[in-house]
C-alpha cells in the first residue's frame, strides 16, 4: 500500500451548491482526482469544519458514510480518512466499518487513524475529550484491537477503555487493511506508527519535517523494524490559483498559523516547492488539498499534470 498522491477534501462549502447537490460536486471531485492519476481520496473525520478553514457551523459530511458513497463511482482509487479521531469510534466498531468500506469498494480502504484533537466537537456531541496522555492511551488500546481483526484475527483485549472478547470481523476481501497513522508526535504517535502501521502521515510546518523523518525512522529501529517498510507522506494546503489576482487573495487567505504548510502559487509553482521542500526532506509521497477553489473544475487535473513528474512512482 502506497500513497504517492493524495487528495484530500476538507471543504463542503461551494458557493451556489444547493445542500441537495453537495455530494454532487464531492463526487465530481474525486472522479476527476481518479482520472488524473492520484491514487487516494481523503475526507477529514470531523463533525464541525475546522478553525483555519471556516466556521464550525460550516458544512461538515460524515466521513465513512461519504467514503462508502464515493467507492460507488469510483473504481481504483484508494478511500481514506486523515484521520479518523479515536476518541469518537470505538475500536471494534471501526475495524468493522473500515472492512465493510473495503468489501463495497473492492479492496480500496485504508484506515486512517490518530488521537483526535479538536475538543470543541466532543465538547458539543458528549464525546469524552480527556488529557493528551489519555487520548494516546486510548489509540494504542484501540490499536491492539483493531490490527488482529482487520486480519480476520479474533480480537480480545481488557484495557483502561476498550474491551473485547474475541471479536470477530466478517467478510473481508483481503488478507488485511493499511493502517495509516496521522500527526506529528515523536515519542508518542511515532511510536504506535513504528509497531501497528503501514505508512505515517506527518503533519508538521514544512522547515521540521526533515528531523521529524530522521526520527521516525529511529522509531522503527529501536524495535528492529525495517524503516523503508513504513511509508511516509506530507499534507500539503494547497492555495493554488490560476492568475496573479487569485494567487494574491488565497495567499491573503492563509492563517497565520498555517503558513508554513501552505503552498502558494500556480500548479507549476506549487509543484517546484513540494519537489524542494517536502520530498527533499525525504518524504514518500504528498497528499494535498485545494481547499479554497478544489470544486472547480479542471483544477484538480491541473494539479496533478504539475505534481505527477515529481512523485516517485
Amino acid at each position: 500500500m502506497t500513497i504517492r498522491l493524495g487528495y484530500q477534501i476538507p471543504n463542503f462549502t461551494y458557493p451556489g451548491v444547493p445542500n441537495e447537490q453537495l455530494f454532487d460536486t464531492v463526487a465530481a471531485q474525486a472522479k476527476e482526482a481518479e482520472a488524473a492519476g492520484f491514487d487516494t481520496v481523503l475526507v477529514m473525520d470531523h463533525f464541525y469544519q475546522l478553525p483555519g478553514i471556516g466556521t464550525p457551523d460550516q458544512n461538515m459530511l460524515e466521513s465513512y458514510t461519504t467514503l462508502a458513497a464515493l467507492s460507488s463511482v469510483t473504481s481504483t482509487i484508494q478511500l481514506s480518512t486523515l484521520v479518523t479521531g479515536v476518541t469518537y469510534r470505538n475500536p471494534a466498531l471501526l475495524a468493522k466499518t473500515v472492512t465493510t468500506l473495503d468489501v463495497v469498494s473492492k479492496g480500496r480502504a485504508v484506515l486512517g487513524i490518530g488521537a483526535g484533537w479538536f475538543e470543541r466537537e466532543h465538547h458539543d456531541l458528549g464525546f469524552e475529550f480527556g488529557t493528551f496522555g489519555q487520548r494516546f492511551e486510548r489509540l494504542e488500546e484501540a490499536l491492539t484491537i483493531i490490527a488482529p481483526m482487520i486480519k480476520g484475527e479474533p480480537a480480545t483485549f481488557e484495557g483502561k477503555y476498550y474491551v473485547a472478547r474475541g471479536a470477530m470481523n466478517n467478510p473481508r476481501v483481503r488478507p488485511s487493511i493499511p493502517i495509516m497513522l496521522g500527526g506529528s508526535g515523536e515519542q508518542k504517535t511515532f511510536r504506535l506508527a513504528a509497531r501497528f502501521a503501514d505508512h505515517m502521515n506527518i503533519i508538521c510546518d514544512v522547515d521540521d519535517l526533515a528531523r521529524k523523518v530522521s526520527v521516525l525512522r529511529e522509531r522503527c529501529e529501536e524495535i528492529g523494524r525495517d524503516p523503508s517498510t513504513l511509508a511516509t507522506s506530507f499534507l500539503v494546503m494547497g492555495m493554488v490559483g490560476e492568475s496573479e489576482q487569485e494567487i494574491k487573495e488565497l495567499g491573503e487567505s492563509i492563517p497565520e498559523d498555517r503558513r508554513n504548510r501552505a503552498f502558494l502559487g500556480t500548479a507549476e509553482q506549487v509543484a517546484e516547492q513540494v519537489h524542494e521542500k517536502v520530498l527533499g526532506a525525504g518524504i514518500d509521497g504528498i497528499t494535498i488539498n485545494l481547499v479554497r477553489n478544489g470544486h472547480r473544475p479542471g483544477l484538480v487535473t491541473k494539479v496533478a499534470e504539475a505534481l505527477k513528474p515529481i512523485v516517485k512512482a
